[in-house]
């Protein structure tokens, strides 16, 4: 029986950090070799906010490295930069025509940002879930891990390619496959450092919000002191009071590898003092055999440049016979 075909992307601004990391490439590696596993780095997507160009490739690059040394495994998984498969930007094209503005228009996250671009948002960004649906699409991708924050993209994915099914395609034969959420309910959301109701995110202007993945242990140790507490002695889950101390014990746990029975009975009387230098010195040492692999990656751009290189082959295989069989149910005459 073969493995179903989980599909993933992360954009490709910022530096990724411990949320991206728990919340997503750690269980990918834990799940992965159940899989057949397509990763992306999305430098389409990443577009559609005002960038900077001068670090775009060098981000993408640098991902792609972290990718290997969190231990995406190639024997199971292909991973590849987004705009080196020109299909992608072509079957969104194809998606647009057929996906109501309305659908576009109801999408909370382009809500959010657009507030915050105001007069200079771009169409780009209005449109970002059909270049997300077209990812997923051209891969025939059974399962794809999503937050809680990404649910509804899914959700339009889903829609649009019903909308093709049933106004192109036959009965018995779905041009496209309808994917299926995976969700990890464990560490999906990791907090910010400054604030624990806030997700820990690439693009909060404060460093001291997240601890980088490529963060040195000094700087480690000097974002954890600073981190937002409270004043209460004694460290506890759940408490919707507060908020900083389910994070960083979860933080902790996640980290340490612990049970959360194990974390909430060995910092029940600990006072922060106590526990800010314990989850500092588990953050170094839970990151350190990744820093170390990063730099020996990142030593040899040449083996680097081979597996995007294989990975964009191997992907533009799959993702091209989708393209075809949507054009040709779309009517259009195939290449001469």
């Amino acid at each position: 029986m073969s493995k179903q075909r989980v599909l993933s992307g992360i954009q490709s601004t910022g530096k990724l950090h411990l949320g991206n990391y728990l919340g997503a490439i750690a269980n990918w590696v834990e799940i992965q070799h159940h899989y057949e596993n397509f990763f992306f780095f999305a430098d389409l997507h990443a577009i559609t906010v005002p960038h900077d160009p001068k670090v775009l490739a060098a981000n993408t690059y640098n991902m792609a490295a972290i990718y290997l040394a969190c231990g995406i495994d190639l024997d199971c998984s292909t991973i590849f930069v987004q705009s080196h498969v020109s299909a992608h930007s072509e079957l969104t094209w194809l998606l647009n025509c057929v996906t109501p503005l309305n659908w576009l228009e109801r999408m909370i996250q382009f809500k959010e940002k657009a507030l915050k671009q105001g007069e200079n948002v771009g169409v780009g960004l209005l449109d970002y879930p059909v270049l997300m649906a077209a990812d997923i699409l051209l891969y025939d991708a059974d399962k794809v891990p999503v937050g809680e924050d990404q649910k509804q993209h899914l959700e339009l994915t889903r829609d649009i390619a019903g909308r093709i099914n049933d106004k192109f395609g036959k009965k018995k034969e779905p041009i496209l496959k309808v994917p299926d959420p995976l969700i990890r309910s464990e560490g999906a959301r990791v907090m910010s450092l400054a604030d624990g109701t806030k997700k820990m995110s690439k693009s909060d202007p404060s460093e001291l919000s997240r601890i980088e993945i490529l963060d040195p242990p000094d700087v480690i140790k000097r974002k954890i002191k600073k981190c937002k507490t409270d004043p209460i002695k004694g460290l506890t889950f759940d408490d919707p009071e507060r908020p900083e101390c389910h994070n960083l014990l979860s933080l902790y746990q996640l980290l340490s590898g612990k049970t959360k029975a194990e974390v909430a009975a060995e910092c029940q009387d600990m006072g922060w003092g106590q526990f800010k230098p314990l989850l500092a010195e588990t953050t170094i040492e839970a990151l350190r055999p990744i820093q170390e692999k990063y730099g020996e990656i990142m030593d040899n751009k040449d083996y680097l440049d081979s597996v995007l290189r294989d990975g964009a082959a191997k992907a533009a295989s799959v993702a091209n016979q989708t393209l075809a069989r949507v054009k040709d149910a779309l009517g259009y005459l195939p290449p001469l």
